[in-house]
Protein backbone atom coordinates (compact mmCIF):
# COMPACT_ATOMS: atom_id res chain seq x y z
CA UNK A 1 0.00 0.00 0.00
CA UNK A 2 1.51 3.25 -1.15
CA UNK A 3 1.00 6.69 0.45
CA UNK A 4 0.19 8.14 -3.00
CA UNK A 5 -2.98 6.03 -2.92
CA UNK A 6 -4.46 7.99 -0.01
CA UNK A 7 -6.67 10.67 -1.58
CA UNK A 8 -7.12 14.14 -0.04
CA UNK A 9 -10.68 13.21 1.00
CA UNK A 10 -9.44 10.23 3.02
CA UNK A 11 -10.36 7.56 0.47
CA UNK A 12 -7.78 4.81 0.51
CA UNK A 13 -7.59 4.12 -3.22
CA UNK A 14 -5.72 0.86 -2.51
CA UNK A 15 -9.08 -0.51 -1.26
CA UNK A 16 -11.05 0.74 -4.26
CA UNK A 17 -12.54 -1.88 -6.56
CA UNK A 18 -11.36 0.14 -9.57
CA UNK A 19 -7.76 0.21 -8.38
CA UNK A 20 -7.81 -3.47 -7.40
CA UNK A 21 -9.32 -4.40 -10.79
CA UNK A 22 -6.40 -2.68 -12.52
CA UNK A 23 -3.76 -4.04 -10.13
CA UNK A 24 -5.05 -7.60 -10.51
CA UNK A 25 -5.63 -7.30 -14.29
CA UNK A 26 -9.26 -8.40 -14.00
CA UNK A 27 -10.03 -7.30 -17.55
CA UNK A 28 -7.85 -10.15 -18.85
CA UNK A 29 -9.36 -12.58 -16.34
CA UNK A 30 -12.93 -12.31 -17.57
CA UNK A 31 -14.22 -9.75 -15.06
CA UNK A 32 -15.75 -6.55 -16.45
CA UNK A 33 -15.04 -3.73 -14.02
CA UNK A 34 -13.94 -0.13 -14.31
CA UNK A 35 -10.24 0.24 -13.57
CA UNK A 36 -8.42 3.20 -12.05
CA UNK A 37 -4.90 4.20 -10.96
CA UNK A 38 -6.19 6.17 -7.96
CA UNK A 39 -6.88 9.87 -7.49
CA UNK A 40 -3.38 11.19 -6.84
CA UNK A 41 -1.61 9.05 -9.47
CA UNK A 42 -4.13 10.34 -12.06
CA UNK A 43 -3.53 13.89 -10.77
CA UNK A 44 -7.23 14.15 -9.93
CA UNK A 45 -6.43 15.51 -6.47
CA UNK A 46 -9.78 14.05 -5.36
CA UNK A 47 -12.28 12.39 -7.65
CA UNK A 48 -15.09 13.06 -5.17
CA UNK A 49 -14.55 16.65 -4.09
CA UNK A 50 -12.19 18.47 -6.45
CA UNK A 51 -14.90 20.14 -8.54
CA UNK A 52 -16.76 21.39 -5.46
CA UNK A 53 -13.68 22.51 -3.53
CA UNK A 54 -11.60 25.47 -4.71
CA UNK A 55 -8.80 24.63 -2.26
CA UNK A 56 -8.44 21.10 -3.66
CA UNK A 57 -8.75 22.18 -7.29
CA UNK A 58 -5.96 24.74 -6.76
CA UNK A 59 -3.81 22.19 -4.95
CA UNK A 60 -3.78 24.20 -1.70
CA UNK A 61 -4.42 21.13 0.49
CA UNK A 62 -2.73 17.77 0.82
CA UNK A 63 -5.60 16.39 2.93
CA UNK A 64 -9.05 17.79 3.71
CA UNK A 65 -8.29 17.92 7.45
CA UNK A 66 -5.97 20.88 6.70
CA UNK A 67 -9.01 22.97 5.76
CA UNK A 68 -10.73 25.18 8.37
CA UNK A 69 -14.09 23.85 7.06
CA UNK A 70 -13.19 20.20 7.78
CA UNK A 71 -15.37 18.25 7.55
CA UNK A 72 -17.36 20.15 4.94
CA UNK A 73 -20.92 19.17 4.02
CA UNK A 74 -19.85 17.45 0.78
CA UNK A 75 -17.30 15.30 2.63
CA UNK A 76 -19.89 14.46 5.30
CA UNK A 77 -22.34 13.35 2.59
CA UNK A 78 -19.79 11.08 0.90
CA UNK A 79 -18.62 9.78 4.26
CA UNK A 80 -22.17 8.82 5.23
CA UNK A 81 -22.60 6.90 1.98
CA UNK A 82 -19.30 5.07 2.47
CA UNK A 83 -20.09 4.26 6.11
CA UNK A 84 -23.46 2.82 5.11
CA UNK A 85 -22.51 0.97 1.94
CA UNK A 86 -18.81 0.19 2.23
CA UNK A 87 -17.88 -0.06 5.92
CA UNK A 88 -15.31 2.69 5.85
CA UNK A 89 -15.22 6.34 6.84
CA UNK A 90 -13.21 8.94 5.01
CA UNK A 91 -13.56 11.34 7.93
CA UNK A 92 -12.28 8.71 10.38
CA UNK A 93 -9.43 7.95 7.97
CA UNK A 94 -8.49 11.64 7.89
CA UNK A 95 -8.66 11.93 11.67
CA UNK A 96 -6.41 8.89 11.98
CA UNK A 97 -3.89 10.34 9.52
CA UNK A 98 -3.89 13.67 11.36
CA UNK A 99 -3.53 12.10 14.83
CA UNK A 100 -1.25 9.15 14.05
CA UNK A 101 0.58 10.11 10.84
CA UNK A 102 0.20 8.62 7.40
CA UNK A 103 2.64 5.73 7.96
CA UNK A 104 0.68 4.37 10.94
CA UNK A 105 -2.61 4.81 9.09
CA UNK A 106 -1.29 2.76 6.16
CA UNK A 107 0.02 0.02 8.47
CA UNK A 108 -3.37 -0.13 10.23
CA UNK A 109 -5.22 -0.27 6.90
CA UNK A 110 -3.04 -3.13 5.65
CA UNK A 111 -3.97 -5.14 8.72
CA UNK A 112 -7.65 -4.18 8.80
CA UNK A 113 -8.31 -4.93 5.13
CA UNK A 114 -6.06 -8.01 4.78
CA UNK A 115 -7.54 -11.12 3.19
CA UNK A 116 -7.50 -13.88 5.81
CA UNK A 117 -6.64 -16.44 3.12
CA UNK A 118 -3.81 -14.90 1.09
CA UNK A 119 -2.90 -11.61 2.79
CA UNK A 120 -3.81 -9.42 -0.20
CA UNK A 121 -6.00 -6.33 0.22
CA UNK A 122 -9.81 -6.63 0.32
CA UNK A 123 -11.94 -4.16 -1.58
CA UNK A 124 -13.93 -1.74 0.56
CA UNK A 125 -16.58 -1.70 -2.17
CA UNK A 126 -17.51 -5.37 -1.90
CA UNK A 127 -15.37 -7.01 0.80
CA UNK A 128 -13.82 -9.38 -1.71
CA UNK A 129 -10.24 -10.38 -2.34
CA UNK A 130 -9.56 -9.92 -6.04
CA UNK A 131 -7.26 -12.97 -5.95
CA UNK A 132 -9.18 -15.47 -3.80
CA UNK A 133 -12.69 -14.42 -4.83
CA UNK A 134 -12.10 -14.12 -8.58
CA UNK A 135 -14.84 -16.62 -9.45
CA UNK A 136 -17.37 -14.78 -7.30
CA UNK A 137 -16.41 -11.50 -8.97
CA UNK A 138 -17.02 -13.09 -12.37
CA UNK A 139 -20.49 -14.29 -11.32
CA UNK A 140 -21.65 -11.40 -9.17
CA UNK A 141 -24.09 -8.96 -10.75
CA UNK A 142 -23.50 -6.18 -8.22
CA UNK A 143 -19.73 -5.97 -8.14
CA UNK A 144 -19.70 -2.79 -6.03
CA UNK A 145 -21.89 -3.95 -3.16
CA UNK A 146 -21.33 -6.07 -0.10
CA UNK A 147 -23.39 -9.24 -0.09
CA UNK A 148 -24.30 -9.52 3.59
CA UNK A 149 -25.21 -13.20 3.40
CA UNK A 150 -22.02 -14.29 1.67
CA UNK A 151 -19.43 -11.76 2.79
CA UNK A 152 -19.39 -12.56 6.49
CA UNK A 153 -15.97 -14.19 5.96
CA UNK A 154 -14.43 -10.76 5.26
CA UNK A 155 -15.84 -8.24 7.72
CA UNK A 156 -13.59 -5.33 8.60
CA UNK A 157 -15.21 -3.43 11.43
CA UNK A 158 -16.01 0.22 10.91
CA UNK A 159 -13.85 2.14 13.35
Amino acid sequence: MDSSLIAPCGMNCALCAGYLALKNDLKNKGVKMISCLGCRPRNKKCGFLKKQCPKLSKGELTFCFECPSFPCSRLRTIDQRYRTRYRMSMIENLKSIKENRLEKFIADQKEKWKCPNCGEILSCHNGLCFKCDLEELRNRKQKYRWNEAEDSKHKPALT
